[in-house]
């Protein structure tokens, strides 16, 4: 399982393509790349500020992603969260998950996802002509993250 927590920009093709996916038992490969969009909820993105608490915030991603892996017999999992100013249309997160299957690997991508929005330590402000304001989770996405193993 591979973490990663970066200040600078990635391109998600490249790490995709770079993550092993050289494993005999692999029969597939699901991923999810989540962007900075240009507006949310009607309100203008000029940027996102993603602040994260060095050492603690990769370790405490390296756990969620190790619980998910062993949960779902995942092959492998790659996480790639950036931090610091991001621009809208640029990646702000990578998950990629290798599976015997397919089900085992979108249900990887799917639950460390709704762990990463809700559970990591990482602290998110939009900002916009309108001023500045913090992101929290929303009700919609704790619900997701408390019936996440339902799913599975």
């Amino acid at each position: 399982m591979t973490v990663r927590v970066i200040e600078t920009a990635f391109d998600p093709a490249t790490e995709i393509a770079a993550f092993n996916t050289a494993h005999g038992d692999a029969g597939a490969l699901a991923t999810f790349t989540g962007y900075c969009r240009a507006a949310t909820a009607g309100r203008a993105v000029g940027t996102l500020y993603i602040e994260q608490y060095p050492g603690f915030t990769e370790a405490e991603i390296q756990r969620l992603a190790d619980d998910v892996g062993r949960k779902l017999c995942t092959l492998d999992l790659l996480v790639v969260h950036r931090t610091g100013t991001i621009h809208p249309g640029e990646a702000i997160v990578l998950v990629a998950a290798l599976a015997a299957h397919r089900g085992e690997a979108f249900d990887a991508v799917r639950l460390l996802m709704d762990y990463l929005k809700t559970d990591a330590p990482l602290w998110k402000k939009e900002t916009g002509p309108d001023g500045a304001r913090w992101i929290e989770p929303t009700a919609h996405d704790h619900d997701r993250r408390a019936h996440a193993g339902e799913k599975v």
